[in-house]
Order: structure tokens, then C-alpha cells, then sequence
């Protein structure tokens, strides 16, 4: 518990989208609270989170993680069925490291979902690769916030961030902020995102096809989703993230 730290506002960028009224229910028992994160040079290492419901139905996670020169670290999160739920990732890689990312939000109801990323380059022949999700139905609200920074000295850095939503509902909120600050010139960045909805003439053939119009949007949302965990090494720790994401895309579709 840390009484000095005030709950934050949307006057902080990384915190624009949040549900601060849910978050204030918490945050005397969370402010400060950070998990730290250390990989040593040349070793690798992997996370799994899942925000799932609780009592008060908010969920908060913050890391701290670096990453020694030519590790690698993945993290793959998934955010469901909190009312409030934050995954907040701070990123340090020194020479030859690597970051993976893979995230998946899914929100129905008037739930608010955000994955939010700061990934520093700190020196030259780093990578990271970035890949975010999400489905939304109803009055749902999720939220990517990435910034990759890339220092001065950080020669043949190579990152990368993918982003895309698919909306269920016209009166469900995507929002996507990717932010580059880069200080080297000899470097690959890049960043994509994408709001959308459902294929319409996907959907069509598939019904031409005799998959009834619900089997073909949940087979279309299950291959969506599934690029968020397409890089997750450890067969076991994927099919039991599909697991869970596979079930709250039913109660969505």
C-alpha cells in the first residue's frame, strides 16, 4: 500500500482511456505495486497473464522488465471479463535482446480492457514484435497504448507493432495509440492499426458454404485472436490461453 501516490487522471496520456472511477475502488491497495522482471544476458524466459473476474471485479497488472544483452523475454496476456482490467508492460533491452508481445482483449457489457506498452531500446541490435487483438462487443471499451523508444545510440534496432480490433457492436470503443520516438538512423520500426468489423462477404460465402452465420463468426474471431498467440513456444501454455479466449468469445458472439 502507498498512500503517497495519487490516483492518476487523463491528463496522463497513459492513463486517457481508463475507468478511473472503477480504478479509485483499488488503488489504495495497488498504487506502487510493480513486478519486476529480470532476465539475465543470453537466457529467455515467458509470461502468461489473464485478467479474469474478481471481487471488486478490477484487475491491475504492472511489470518491470529488462532484458540482458542477447535475451529474450514473451510475454502473452489475456483481458477478459474484469469490469476495469490494465496490463501495463515497462520494456528495457539492452544489446541483442528481444521483447514479444502478444495480447488479446475480448469485452462485452460495459467492461473497459487496456494493454499498455513502453519499450525502450536502450542499445543497438535490439528487436521486439508487438502483436495486440481485440473483440468488442456491446458498450465495451479497449485500449492500446504502445510506445517504442529507440536512444540515440541504438543502431539496428528492429521493432515492430500490430493492432488490430474488431468491432461486434457500432456502440463498442477501440481505441489504438502506437507511438515511435526514435533517436537512431540506422533502424526498422514500424507500426499498423486497424478498426474494423466482421467480413460481410466472408460471412456470405461461408453461409453459401452451409456454416450457419453464428459457427462462421466465431470461426472467423477464433482465427483473429489466434494471431496474438501464434509465437507462444510452449504448445500447453497456447491451447490453455485458446482455451480461455475461445470461451469468452462465445459469450461475445
Amino acid at each position: 500500500m502507498n498512500e503517497t501516490l495519487p490516483l492518476p487522471t487523463r491528463r496522463d496520456e497513459a492513463w486517457r482511456y481508463a475507468d478511473l472511477d472503477a480504478l479509485e475502488s483499488v488503488w489504495a491497495d495497488i498504487a506502487g505495486q510493480r513486478e519486476t522482471i529480470d532476465v539475465p544476458a543470453g537466457e529467455t524466459a515467458s509470461r502468461q497473464i489473464v485478467l479474469e473476474a474478481s471481487d471488486p471485479n478490477v484487475s491491475v497488472r504492472t511489470l518491470d522488465v529488462h532484458v540482458g544483452k542477447g535475451g529474450r523475454f514473451a510475454l502473452h496476456c489475456l483481458a477478459i471479463d474484469t469490469d476495469y482490467g490494465r496490463i501495463a508492460v515497462d520494456v528495457r533491452l539492452e544489446d541483442g535482446a528481444h521483447f514479444e508481445l502478444g495480447g488479446a482483449i475480448l469485452g462485452g457489457g460495459e467492461r473497459t480492457l487496456e494493454i499498455v506498452t513502453d519499450v525502450r531500446h536502450d542499445e543497438p541490435n535490439g528487436t521486439s514484435n508487438q502483436v495486440v487483438r481485440s473483440v468488442l462487443a456491446d458498450k465495451a471499451t479497449g485500449s492500446f497504448l504502445g510506445r517504442i523508444g529507440v536512444a540515440r545510440h541504438a543502431q539496428k534496432t528492429d521493432a515492430a507493432q500490430s493492432v488490430k480490433a474488431m468491432l461486434l457492436d457500432r456502440s463498442a470503443t477501440a481505441n489504438a495509440k502506437p507511438e515511435l520516438e526514435i533517436f537512431a538512423d540506422d533502424v526498422l520500426c514500424a507500426h499498423g492499426a486497424t478498426v474494423g468489423e466482421l467480413d460481410k462477404a466472408a460471412l456470405f460465402y461461408m453461409a453459401s458454404r452451409g456454416i450457419p452465420p453464428k459457427e462462421a463468426r466465431r470461426l472467423m474471431l477464433q482465427a483473429f485472436i489466434a494471431d496474438a498467440f501464434v509465437s507462444m513456444a510452449d504448445n500447453d501454455a497456447r491451447e490453455a490461453m485458446e482455451t480461455k479466449a475461445l470461451a469468452a468469445l462465445e459469450a461475445l458472439v
